[in-house]
């Protein structure tokens, strides 16, 4: 939508800020090329400069989150990450990028709140399930959360196998047998 709006005032005439000869777009598309080579430094640098001229720019913000989580800069990840679910809160893709990360940093309540809005405004989301049942079971400030733990994790698996994610469907249901043996295989089977 936004490139969209770019491209309809550019072929008006309208000036679009340029950044060190590079208009917010073509800095963008730049950072988009360095992470397909993962050159996330690169990226990095690129998406700055674009969000520089145009800080409005929620994928821009989303795409420099995910550079710097590649680059395993998980506060630098988060602040971007947060602006981007700031600036479009309905995007739920942002929104399982912000868990997952929150996850990495075990920051277990901030990643249940965004995964959780995930889980029920998008359904079949196996990321977000996974990343919410991983942030439950890990979750220590209140009571344990067995059914939740369990229903995510269960549902994540599934999701995973119909979508031939093999790897994912294995490595959740490690964690789902896990689960079980700790909170007792009567729970949900």
């Amino acid at each position: 939508m936004r490139i969209a709006v770019f491209l309809v005032l550019f072929s008006f005439g309208f000036q679009v800020p340029t950044v060190w000869g590079l208009s917010p777009e073509q800095w963008f598309e730049e950072g988009n090329r360095f992470s397909s080579e993962k050159k996330f430094e690169e990226a990095v640098k690129a998406y700055q400069k674009s969000i520089t001229a145009n800080a409005l720019s929620p994928v821009a913000h989303y795409n420099l989150g995910i550079a710097y989580k590649n680059l395993d800069q998980l506060d630098q990840a988060v602040k971007s990450l947060e602006k981007a679910v700031e600036l479009e809160p309905e995007n739920m893709d942002m929104r399982v990028t912000l868990g997952n990360v929150y996850n990495r940093q075990r920051r277990w309540a901030d990643a249940i709140g965004q995964l959780n809005i995930v889980v029920h405004r998008k359904q079949g989301d196996a990321q977000a399930h996974g990343n919410l049942g991983w942030a439950y079971y890990n979750y220590k400030k209140g009571p344990p959360f067995k059914k939740v733990v369990i229903l995510n994790l269960s549902r994540a698996v599934q999701l995973f196998k119909e979508e031939n994610l093999d790897e994912a469907a294995e490595a959740t249901q490690k964690i789902l047998e896990e689960a079980r043996n700790k909170f007792g295989h009567s729970l949900i089977q």
